[in-house]
This record gives C-alpha cells, structure tokens and sequence, in this order.
C-alpha cells in the first residue's frame, strides 16, 4: 500500500512539473524603427501565452550607460509612464501595449525593451532599435575668394576652400567636385590635393561636418568649377545628396602670351566704329599701351575704340605693361587695317535745270572712291544708266522729275552715296486720257478728274463749270470738278481745258447712266445681247411649236384612216355611192375629210388610201 501512495505522488510530481515546463509567454516588437527627427514614433509589442492568466504585467525598458531604466508600465488595473526619465513627458502607453513617442529627439536612438510578465507562466521580452534621421543643411563653401599664385616650383598645397554641412544625423559624407567630377577623397597631406575633414557634434545630438580642400593649382585650374556635396542617409536605406553652389578659383599666374584683335567683322569703312582688344594669358591682366605710328592712343583696360576716318587706316601697336612676366615673352603685338571710302557725288550741270519739249539733256555724275565703284542714274527707281553719263533725246513732258545718281563700291556693304537734280520741261499741257464718269439716275452728281502735264502749271477750265479742286502729284496737275448730272450733261458731256502761256489742250468726258442690274445678268448671258440673237431665239421657239403640232395631226390622221381602212376590210362600214355624194357634195362631218378614189393606174389597188393634205 505504501508504494501505491508513493506511486500516485510521484505521478502527481511529475504532470505538475510537465504543466509547468509547458507553460509559456511569447513577446513580438517590431525589431527596427526607422523615423525622421521631429515626428512620431509608434512601438508595437505584442504577446501570446500559453494558457488564460489575469497576472499578465508590461514594462518597457530602455538602455543607458549605467544600464537598463524602466519608462512605462501597464497591468490589467493601470499602466503609467516612469518619473525622472528622459522621455517621460514624450510618452504614452495604449491599450495595446504600444509605446508611442512624440516628439523624436536624437537622444531616442537606442534600444527599447517589451517587457511581458505571466506570473506563474513567466517572463519574456523582445527589443526595438530605434534609428534617428535628419537631413541636413544646404553646404556651403567659404575661404574661397582669397588669390592664389600659380607656381611651377612650389611643394606646398594652398586651400582653395571650405565645405561645412550643419545638423544632420546620422553624420553625413563630405565629397569635392571638380569640373562635375569627384575627387577622391584624400587625407595623407604630402599628396598635392587632400582633404582635412571636421566633425562636430551639436548638444542637440546632430552633426555639423566640415571638408577643406587643399590644392597646388596649375594655370587651367582658373577655367574649372569647383563645388561640393553632402551625401547623407534617410529611411528605408535612401542615400540623398545636396550640393553647394559652384565657385572658381582666383588664380594669379604671368603672363605668356600676348593678344591683339580687331573685333570687327568685315570691310571697314570711313565713318565705322572700330573695336580693338588687347589682352594676355596672364592674371591678372596688366596695362597696356596704344600707339599708331609711335603715337599715343587713348585706350581703356585693354579696348581701344575709333571712328574712323580714311586717314586712321594703317598699324596699330598694343603694349603689355606686365613687368612680372618671363624676359622671353613678347608684350607687343601688332594689327593693320584698311579703312574704304566714297567721295560725295558730284553732278553737272548742278539743278534745278529747265529744257524746253525736244530738247536734248545731257546729266554728268562723278566721285572718287579706295576701290572699284559703280555709278548708276534713276528715275522713281528705274536704272536708266549704268554710267556716269545720261543723255535724254528730245525730251518730252513726262520726262519731268527727280533725276538720282547713286555711287556704290560693290566689294563694301553699305557704302554709297547720291546726289540728285531737277529737271523741268515747258511746254503747253498734255491732258491724259479721260475716265468716264457714271451715275445711278439723271440729277446725280458726278466727280471727273482731269490730269495734265505741263509747265508752267496749267489753268483749268470745265464746261460746264462745278465745284472745282487741284492737286499736284509728281509733276502731274490734277483737276477735280464736282457737278450735277443735267440732260444737257448726259447728252453731250463735260470738257476739261488746260492751258498755260505754251498753248491749250482739251478733253471730254462722257457721262452716262448706270444700266439695270437685271437687264445686265440677262445681257451678259451667251449671245444674248444682241437684239437679233433675241428675235431669232423667238423665232425660233414659235417655229418649233407649229412643227410639233402638224406632226401630231398627222399621226392621228394616220391612225383614223387606219381604223377605216380595217373596217372596211371586215365588211362593217357600208362605202357606198351614197356616202360618196355625201362626200361630193361637201358634206363632211368634222374637220376631217376621207376621200376613197380609183387610181388611174392600172396596177394598182382600186382601194388605195391617200393620205390626207396638211393644213
């Protein structure tokens, strides 16, 4: 009996210490929080336990230098946040058992602990490391406005710049660029381009980083851009950059070479302005001096500036005053140049000139000029000469006008010159050929312009007379007569005469009524003018109509005696002697008359049918 009770005690042992090994709490954080500084941060934890237990305990820890702190706390009763901590006014604890904090600082970077207590199931904890990102400032460079001699003999390296980059976290990477392509990062100070970088934490947690760049620049470096990039990290593993503005060097270097250019571009001509540039490959540039024929000129930094005349053409001297530079090299540089021209025009005889009608007129033109020219005389554009020379042969009144020499050297763009001379014709007046003028009705007014050539300036007189007005056009006179159209007016006229001390010319105008708008969309049709064409066309249409109705009659005719003749033949019209009086005898019955004669042939049929006359 007494192994019996120690076997069920030892059984009983056994499933207690099976229960209790069995016995279990499972804890799930997210084991990494990425959040940017400034904003909120949720930290979810969460448990599973074995069996039902009403002893479930949350604590949430963080790590410190001296060791793990408790933050918050939450039991099915309460939950709170610990005193005296670094995030106690920053946090809460839900109802899930998440932490939240809000707002980030850079200090929360560290690892949280969830903690969860079963009682009699145990205790069991996960951890959450919590990463902190800021981005940082916009760089920006300095120390780079100080000059820098180039030397080929020098070992030391001079800092040409300075990168600093403020409050970022984590700490960011510094990187130079030049020419928009990166230079290796270089620390080892022997070498003739490094790199000094600083690092500075802030008391807010972040960091300001710095990068100079030392160099021992050459000649071309004063051609290259300069700048520098922050490159710094975000969440979800993002690598951003931001870069700083671009600079160039301010290099100091002797000069080599010295450059002496005309900035004009093609012919030059008397009365341009002319540009010359004097300037060397060396920084800074230096004074320089002008001369033409060991005369001193008047130039500014380098620009030496003319209008000029025939006279300025010849070689010029530029002088570079830069005592630094090597005794080999050459300061001065030399240019020509020619400068084309165009005397003023000269014509003979000088104007005004005045020739009778037939008269022969000869106009001369002259001018000298650097280069091969061209003289052409016009006349209201028209070329009438490609020479110097222009006879005009028996002149008449419409040769009257602005005659113009033009001279142009072909080889220089816009070099030319003119001169004119007006000639003047006597003679009596020219009227030109009139333009008929037309009304709307009988009693309108109507307006007549009536040119003439002539010199001296014509007279005008209008029969019959109206409202009278002149113009002068060119050497042309125009007279204008305003004046109501009267019977006498549509029947004979108006006349224009121009008169002066040479003689009288007259012409005359007819005016006329403005025709019908229908009767000339009928007269402008084909042929249909023309009042014949009209009659034939009437003529025509009655013609056709008479010919259509005899060819009807006659068809019915046909058809009639037809039907007769049928009847005949089938023995049911009576054709006697009687009927044949009848006929004789005049009486007809209708407007058709039927006749049935013998034919004085003898081989024909006795009953022939005639065909009846048309009327």
């Amino acid at each position: 009996m007494e192994r019996t009770v120690l076997g069920q005690l030892a059984v009983c042992c056994t499933l207690l210490a099976l229960q209790l090994c069995l016995a279990s709490v499972t804890v799930k954080v997210t084991p990494k929080v990425e959040v940017i500084k400034g904003e909120n941060v949720k930290l979810p934890c969460s448990y599973t336990i074995s069996e039902p237990t009403s002893q479930i305990v949350v604590l949430w820890h963080i790590e410190t230098s001296s060791g793990r702190k408790q933050i918050a706390y939450k039991t099915n009763k309460d939950s709170g946040v610990d005193a005296g901590t670094p995030l106690t006014d920053r946090l809460t604890i839900g109802d899930d058992f998440s932490l939240t904090i809000s707002p980030v600082m850079v200090e929360d970077e560290r690892s949280f602990f969830c903690q969860v207590s079963g009682g009699p199931l145990g205790v069991s904890e996960a951890e959450t490391q919590v990463k902190v990102f800021y981005a940082p400032e916009k760089p920006v460079i300095t120390g780079n406005n100080q000059a820098i001699t180039v030397s080929h003999d020098t070992t030391t390296s001079s800092e040409v710049g300075k990168c600093t980059s403020r409050n970022a976290h984590p700490q960011p990477r510094i990187i130079w660029f030049k020419d928009n392509t990166p230079l290796p990062e270089v620390k080892d100070q022997n070498e003739k381009t490094y790199m000094i970088l600083g690092v500075v934490k802030e008391a807010s947690g972040l960091y300001t980083v710095t990068s100079s760049l030392f160099m021992q620049p050459v000649k071309a470096d004063a051609e290259s851009e300069f700048h520098c990039t922050v490159e710094y990290s975000m969440p979800n593993n993002l690598i951003k950059q931001d870069s700083s503005d671009k600079f160039k060097l301010s290099l100091l270097y002797s000069t080599e070479n010295v450059f002496f250019k005309l900035l004009n571009q093609g012919p030059i001509k008397e009365g341009d302005e002319v540009k010359m540039e004097c300037k060397t490959d060396g920084n800074p540039q230096p004074k320089f001096d002008f001369y033409k024929e060991e005369k001193v000129l008047k130039g500014s930094e380098g620009n030496l500036t003319l209008n000029v005349t025939r006279e300025d053409a010849g070689t010029y001297k530029c002088e570079a005053q830069d005592f630094d530079a090597l005794p080999e090299v050459e300061l001065i540089r030399t240019l020509s140049f020619k400068v084309h021209y165009l005397d003023p025009v000269v014509v003979a005889p000088e104007g005004p000139l005045l020739a009778s009608q037939g008269d022969v007129v000869e106009l001369q033109c002259k001018t000298k000029s650097s280069d091969e020219y061209t003289l052409q005389w016009k006349k209201n554009s028209k070329v009438l000469s490609q020479t110097g020379v222009l006879t005009l042969q028996s002149v008449s009144l419409a040769d009257a006008g602005v005659y113009v020499c033009v001279g142009a050297v072909p080889s220089v763009p816009g070099l030319q010159k003119q001169a004119s001379v007006n000639l003047t014709v006597s003679g009596k007046p020219e009227i030109d050929d009139p333009v008929n003028g037309l009304v709307a009705k009988e009693g309108g007014m109507v307006t007549l312009n009536c040119s003439a050539l002539g010199y001296p300036a014509p007279q005008f007189t209008w029969t019959p007379s109206g409202k009278v007005s002149v113009t002068v056009v060119g050497n042309k006179v125009i007279s204008t007569v305003t004046l109501a159209t009267t019977a006498a007016v549509l029947k004979d006229g108006v006349t224009c005469e121009a008169s002066n001390k040479h003689g009288i010319d007259s012409k005359k105008f007819k005016v006329s009524l403005k025709s019908d708008p229908a009767t000339d969309a009928v007269d402008n049709t084909a042929n249909r003018g023309n009042p014949v064409f009209k009659t034939a066309e009437k003529q025509q249409g009655g013609s056709s109509a008479v010919v259509i109705a005899v060819v009807v009659c006659v068809l019915l005719l046909l058809v009639l005696v037809a039907l007769l003749f049928f009847l005949n033949k089938k023995g049911k019209l009576n054709c006697e002697k009687k009927d044949k009086k009848d006929v004789a005898s005049g009486e007809v019955k209708g407007d058709i008359v039927v006749e049935m004669t013998t034919n004085d042939k003898g081989n024909e049929d006795s009953n022939l049918l005639k065909k009846p006359p048309t009327e």
